[in-house]
């Protein structure tokens, strides 16, 4: 399917990168505009990339109206970062304790991206490669995204592993989220990654708000939505009885595949009392980009 060919450079010195964004630096400054993507960019050109399709565990997520960062177990949220680091070329990576990068070796790395549009935030959707593209196609070109090149991406090589979770949106093509769907699965199967100690599907019973950034693995966009709830009590508790209506205000809309059927999320999730789970697999919920 048609996109837009980027290239240019990776850079991570004095950027934050997390398990499904990274900071990238195209070799035209006009790419973006070119292409009529509205992207934010740096005082260096620099524009956030949101990794399509995945879904990294949290590392600092800051609910509206929270003190303080938010994260997931680290072990995973910090091994997925690492691991797309790695997979982009860098070695020798070292952070601050805010998380920052002062160094790595090398300090940029090449590479291209395939990519449409910006989400909201102004980061471009992309599917991420390390290193020059095989084959034709200039900078800037509008070019055809073939499974095989799919599975060359970081996106695709990051879910295979089981490093993220699949988190699908509607712009995201049909053929393009079928494969990166297979590979999700495959993981699972194999209980690599986060499919190892997943509680999104076989669910959980909330005891404690440590158990929610120490703990429990499971669905980055639920983990988002948990934590915005549990801080607007003060007290500290993590009563769920309002959590379902807290969803529906959201109005997470999506469809299910292959059924087809248009909801929003919180139909997805049932909670008993103090327990949750997700009754669909996140390979099969596809969110309607805001």
């Amino acid at each position: 399917m048609p996109m837009t060919l980027i290239k240019g450079q990776f850079r991570i010195v004095g950027a934050s990168p997390d398990g499904d964004s990274v900071r990238f630096y195209p070799d035209n400054p006009t790419a973006f505009t070119t292409a009529g993507i509205i992207v934010k960019a740096n005082a260096s050109g620099g524009v956030q990339l949101r990794l399509d399709a995945i879904d990294a565990l949290e590392t600092h997520y800051t609910p509206p109206s929270a003190p303080q960062p938010w994260h997931q177990p680290k072990p995973l949220g910090d091994g997925a970062s690492s691991a797309l680091l790695e997979l982009l070329g860098f070695t020798a990576v070292r952070r601050n304790d805010r998380g920052i990068v002062t160094s790595a070796s090398p300090d940029r790395t090449p590479g291209y991206i395939l990519t449409r549009f910006a989400d909201k935030y102004g980061r471009a959707v992309s599917m991420t490669f390390a290193g020059a593209r095989r084959g034709r196609g200039s900078d800037g070109s509008s070019v055809y995204l073939e499974l095989a090149e799919l599975r060359r991406s970081v996106n695709y090589q990051l879910l295979a592993s089981g490093w993220v979770y699949p988190t699908f949106y509607s712009k995201l093509y049909f053929d393009l989220r079928e494969e990166l769907a297979s590979a999700s699965v495959a993981a699972r199967d194999q209980r690599v990654g986060v499919w190892s100690d997943d509680a999104t599907l076989p669910g959980f019973s909330l005891k404690s708000r440590a158990q929610v950034t120490d703990e429990l693995v499971i669905l980055p966009k639920l983990f988002r939505r948990l934590a915005e709830y549990l801080v607007l009590d003060d007290s500290g508790g993590v009563n769920l009885a309002g959590f379902q209506a807290f969803l529906a205000a959201h109005n997470d809309r999506l469809f299910t595949v292959p059924a087809g059927q248009a909801t929003t999320f919180e139909t997805l999730i049932q909670r008993r009392r103090q327990s949750l789970n997700l009754t669909l697999p996140p390979e099969q919920i596809v969110f309607i980009e805001a």
